[in-house]
């Protein structure tokens, strides 16, 4: 692949159903147009400087398994385990959870008109939407291929379609929204983060730019190069939908419209205003089934490597998927969406992962110093790690000092029970502990009618 090729990748790997999330909860953070895209704008700076690390990282450690290999290499097995856990049992579910509800909100809002709609509707959807992507990648690798390219493609429609109707609008001189934007900001630093961790959301994906190395032409020009000018064409793209928003709703209307962008349909492109919701649908269950196909990889891989149960690492005979890592997948984003709602598991998610990549990225600077002897084909200057370490060091402290709330608790107690599992069963291997998962691994494995995968032969 050339240099377009390239940023075409990370334009879509990036670009998700996070656009058609965020918008509300920004503004809601912000209170005012201005400091509203003022943040978009910071994010997409944010990232682009995350993923020149991850770029570093990625081309002196070729290892895959994403911040894993990274947190092994710059401080042993516990803190590269506790990755595993955390994106196990946090951040892979809850991402798949946030991004099955905001379908759900999508396909239900055109329904209950001038109301929102029941929070056990939204609920059962997501759930009945988990089980659904479940299934389709627990049956057929190429099934779920199928439906990921196809709703690839609706994503990039919908996001075309806001930006041109926004420009158009903005020609038309529909500017009035954007008069004193900063009038009304209530800023605070709890605020401020809360805003970025939305914001963030959205680019979420940055951080997994360096897997597309091996198939990238002359990757050390190009893959720095890509980066620098895909995750800004990401950032105008967001900029722009925002834009095109404001035309047409005051800040006020933004924030009581259930849905955002069927709002924007229904002021803009009615009679065909159900194309939004429509399209929005598609890009949002695109996003849960690629969500969904790459963490039942990771689940396998853990199983595969004695971090989680064995029998996670089997395979179908019949299908030759990973059954059992999706399906425990889907069972831990269905507990997921019980008691939590977009807001929430968005900090939540958000909290966990700026965690890890703040200490992959701390890891880079250690490295500089305690692993010279790496070859770095890739180098950045060291004021970008440290720049965006300090970043991640606010955006996990801040919240919880100004606006603490249990989401952020519970999400400490989650990793800190990766280490009583981590010593049980992975470092000690206590006789009774393998006594136990024995007969549930057989058990399992008669239900799901599984295998271990073949050994590669030497």
């Amino acid at each position: 692949m050339g240099l377009i090729s390239g940023i075409c990748i990370i334009v879509g790997t990036i670009i998700g159903s996070g656009i058609f999330i965020s918008p509300k909860s920004v503004l809601s953070n912000t209170e005012a147009v201005g400091p509203c895209l003022l943040i978009w704008a910071v994010c997409g700076v944010l990232a682009m400087l995350g993923a020149l690390c991850f770029a570093e990282l990625g081309t002196m450690i070729t290892k895959s398994g994403g911040e894993y290999p990274y947190l092994m290499e710059a401080y042993g097995p516990v803190p590269a385990y506790l990755f595993s856990w955390v994106s196990l049992m946090v951040m892979k579910p809850s991402s798949f959870a946030i991004i099955s509800l905001s379908f759900s909100e999508y396909v239900c809002t055109p329904f209950y008109v001038g109301c929102k709609p029941p929070v056990i509707v939204v609920k059962c959807l997501a759930a009945a939407a988990i089980l659904f992507i479940t299934m389709v990648n627990s049956l057929s690798v190429r099934l779920g291929s199928y439906v990921q390219n196809i709703f690839t493609a609706a994503k990039l429609v919908i996001v075309a379609i806001i930006i041109i109707s926004g420009l158009v609008l903005l020609a038309q001189g529909n500017t009035k929204n954007f008069d004193n934007s900063f009038e009304g900001a209530q800023l605070s630093v709890g605020a401020i983060s809360l805003a970025f961790y939305n914001g963030l959301w959205a680019y979420d994906g940055w951080n997994q730019l360096n897997y597309i190395t091996e198939e990238l032409r002359n990757p050390y020009r190009n893959l720095p190069l890509a980066i620098i000018i895909g995750i800004p064409l990401v950032t105008v793209c967001y900029i722009l939908i925002n834009v095109s928003y404001f035309t047409v709703m005051t800040a006020t209307e933004l924030l009581q419209s259930q849905a955002v962008a069927v709002t924007f349909g229904d002021r803009v492109l009615y009679p065909a205003s159900w194309v939004v919701p429509l399209f929005v649908a598609f890009s949002t269950i695109g996003a849960a089934n690629g969500s969904c196909f790459t963490a039942g990889r990771l689940i396998y891989v853990a199983g595969r490597e004695g971090h989680m149960l064995k029998v996670l690492s089997y395979i179908s005979v019949k299908r030759l998927t990973p059954a059992p890592a999706i399906i425990f997948h889907g069972i831990i984003a269905t507990i997921y969406i019980i008691p939590g709602d977009i807001n929430s598991l968005v900090n939540y998610f958000s909290f966990a992962a700026w965690l890890f990549y703040g200490l992959t990225i701390l890891g880079l600077i250690v490295m500089r110093f305690t692993r010279k002897e790496l070859e770095r084909p890739i180098k950045v200057p060291i004021v970008i790690p440290v720049l965006v370490t300090f970043i991640s060091v606010f955006l996990i402290l801040a919240p919880i000092i100004s606006k603490p709330a249990w989401e952020y608790l519970y999400c400490v107690l989650f990793i800190l029970s990766g280490l009583i599992f981590y010593f049980l069963f992975v470092h000690y291997k206590f006789g009774w502990a393998q006594k136990i998962s024995k007969p549930i691994t057989m058990y399992l494995q008669m239900l799901m009618e599984v295998v271990p995968p073949e050994e590669d032969p030497e």
